[in-house]
């Protein structure tokens, strides 16, 4: 029999390559039974894990890989440049650089590349979607990876901010301040981050015994040209204003107002579930959640390094936003 590899005993147990690799060296995330199970089958075979393990064992890249999405709009955003901000301090403090791998939705072929040329030594996604081919490659490949953002997969070792809480609570204070009937212009509905936002949302008029009509929210408002629409409908219907689930939205909001002589706070007030630098220059200036993601991605990469290393580590859920009032919801 030739040597035994972690696809040998993945294929043979029905499990990842992750799981088996953290079965093996005992860190990691994994059940009692499913660790008994890889190490038992090893045994069976005649191979120890320590053989197994050094057999996996790379030579260190001193790279870290960072998966973003091909997107060019995405770089404008301003949680892309603070992450990556934070990332790069951290990697640099190492003795790391820093390798993009730029995906095209379920097309994993440049993250696939990096990964099985050895390139890096472990991977961050930027983003998580509802169904995350980069997610299920990372397993599959059983090189270290932190995912930014949450998702439901229990293999995946997740660092994030609050999103649920600080949307909840903004909206919450726009309820406080009389709101009864606001719309939501949502990011691309394929985003979890979006149905979070989505969800705090809802969560802040559950909270406060007031109705709330799924017909109020609208994903995909960027993509699908929704901002007119969303506008037109608010002073129809008399709603007291518009949430954003991020900077660009609001920003095309407030242009859209001015082009419609539509008053802000006037006529609607207006808030966005993330900051930038735009929407606290605007005038008015727009209230808005402000969130440190360039702490989101020290920790991020803190964490991948643990993991390289091979030491446990847990996910993370920071609190780390403050709700900033400004003139547009006065």
């Amino acid at each position: 029999m030739g040597v035994l590899t972690i696809d040998d005993v993945a294929q043979a147990l029905g499990v990842s390559k992750t799981t088996v690799s953290r079965a093996i060296s005992g860190k990691g995330r994994i059940s009692t039974k499913t660790r008994e199970r890889v190490r038992q089958y090893i045994e069976e075979h005649n191979y120890k894990p320590n053989a197994v393990a050094q057999s996996l064992a790379q030579q260190k890249t001193f790279n870290l890989g960072l998966v973003c999405p091909i997107e060019y709009e995405i770089f404008n955003l301003t949680y892309f440049h603070r992450c990556m901000l934070g990332i790069s301090e951290v990697a640099s403090d190492h003795g790391y650089d820093m390798l993009i791998s730029m995906v095209n939705g379920d097309d994993v072929a440049n993250l696939k590349r990096i990964v099985e040329n050895h390139k890096v030594d472990g991977v961050i996604l930027t983003r998580t979607l509802v169904d995350d081919a980069c997610l299920q490659y990372l397993k599959q490949s059983g090189i270290p990876f932190v995912v930014i953002g949450s998702t439901p997969d229990p293999e995946a070792v997740q660092v994030d901010n609050d999103h649920l809480s600080a949307c909840c609570e903004m909206t919450s204070i726009l309820i406080a301040k009389g709101c009864r009937k606001l719309f939501l212009a949502g990011g691309e509905k394929k985003n979890i981050i979006s149905r979070t936002r989505a969800k705090g949302f809802c969560e802040a008029f559950r909270k406060a015994g007031l109705p709330v009509d799924d017909s109020w929210i609208y994903y995909d408002a960027e993509i699908r040209g929704l901002i007119p629409e969303i506008l037109q409908r608010a002073v129809q219907e008399h709603a007291d204003g518009i949430v954003c689930m991020d900077e660009k939205l609001a920003a095309a909001v407030v242009s859209a107002c001015r082009e419609k002589e539509i008053r802000i706070p006037g006529d609607l007030k207006l808030a966005s579930f993330y900051d930038s630098e735009f929407l606290s220059n605007s005038v008015p200036a727009v209230t808005a959640v402000d969130i440190d993601d360039t702490k989101l991605g020290i920790v991020a990469a803190e964490t991948l390094l643990r993991l390289i290393r091979g030491e446990q580590v847990q996910n993370q859920h920071l609190r780390n936003y403050q709700i900033i009032l400004r003139e547009s919801t006065t």
